[in-house]
């Protein structure tokens, strides 16, 4: 079976056991280090941002005072999360990344091509998702503190993050929940806010359609999962004398990280981007030149035999997915 279905099938397993696993009494805390979304109720787990905007924005004499027991260990609930499964969170646990896939099968299904950013556009926008990550740290700080003597900022900017991703409006819908379809008039902050929220929802789900993983370029969760890339139990290994530079592994990828073809003196390849879904180590038509490993120890690598074989599949079926066809049109040029 190909790893891009086996993803599938557990994405769509996390998507149910995290949005409706509250039904019957499940949870796996608050702490994730994907967006399962606070506000969406009866949910088995829900996001690691939330609950660390909401500590952030106490008085620092609570925050280090009655509250510092909870607050470590919430932190390092996370760190936990973070150190065992790195990346997989992205590639095969997000909700959001889940319904992003969903809608690029959806283009594939109509036909339509998807849309490829430019490697210098791609590298213009690195900066956005370490803008708001740093940004969902210091707003809520300054609630309850100043900061540098300035005044302290509005309650109306608690969880601003929370209050302007896509994941608030869209997936309370898979419970019959639109409520967070709204313009809230209550106060300026507040105008700002959601008008932004429904904004960016929008351009998810439009981005999401013509391009692969729109909005993951973008993910502050994504900022903060890079910091365990090269620390995590879960890696992805190169072994740079075995690659030919073919370019499959670049051209099937969903978030274009041309770093995997280009650089062969680099073991490690998990880069700020990478969200392990493997689509690289499947293409690659080179024995073990890439590696998925758990520990150091490799548990999925690039074969020729494999990369034949689907070829194989692909020419009898007639009609392959969009990674696989940009494989096969680099590696027949």
């Amino acid at each position: 079976m190909r790893v891009d279905h086996i993803r599938l099938v557990v994405q769509a397993f996390c998507f149910v056991f995290l949005m409706y696993g509250g039904l019957v009494a499940l949870s796996i805390g608050n702490a994730l280090p994907t967006m399962a979304c606070i506000y969406v109720e009866d949910r088995a787990g829900s996001c690691f941002l939330y609950p660390f905007q909401r500590f952030l924005s106490m008085p620092w004499g609570a925050l280090f005072g009655s509250a510092l027991t909870g607050f470590l260990v919430y932190l390092g609930t996370f760190f936990l999360w973070a150190f065992v499964l790195g990346k997989l969170f992205c590639g095969w646990i997000c909700p959001l990344g889940f319904l992003q896939d969903l809608l690029t099968r959806l283009r594939e299904k109509a036909g339509i091509r998807g849309a490829r950013f430019r490697w210098a556009t791609r590298d213009r926008f690195q900066w956005v998702k370490y803008a708001l990550l740093v940004l969902l740290i210091v707003l809520p700080m300054g609630i309850g503190n100043s900061l540098a003597g300035l005044p302290r900022f509005t309650g109306d900017l608690a969880v601003p993050f929370c209050q302007i991703c896509p994941g608030k409006p869209l997936l309370p819908v898979f419970h019959g929940d639109t409520s967070h379809f709204i313009i809230d008039f209550s106060s300026i902050t507040k105008v700002i806010l959601t008008t932004l929220s429904m904004v960016i929802a929008g351009l998810f789900l439009v981005g999401s359609f013509v391009k692969r993983r729109f909005i993951c370029a973008f993910c502050p969760m994504a900022a903060l999962l890079s910091l365990f890339d090269r620390i995590a139990c879960t890696d992805l290994h190169k072994k740079g004398d075995a690659c030919t530079r073919c370019g499959n592994c670049f051209r099937a990828c969903p978030m274009e990280i041309r770093e995997i073809a280009d650089i062969r003196d680099k073991k490690h390849m998990v880069t700020q981007d990478c969200m392990l879904c493997l689509r690289c180590i499947e293409v690659c038509p080179e024995d073990k030149a890439l590696s998925a490993t758990f520990l150091g120890f490799p548990v999925f690598s690039a074969s020729a035999d494999g990369f034949l074989k689907r070829q194989a599949v692909i020419g009898r079926q007639g009609v392959a997915p969009e990674g696989d066809e940009l494989a096969r049109e680099g590696n027949s040029q």
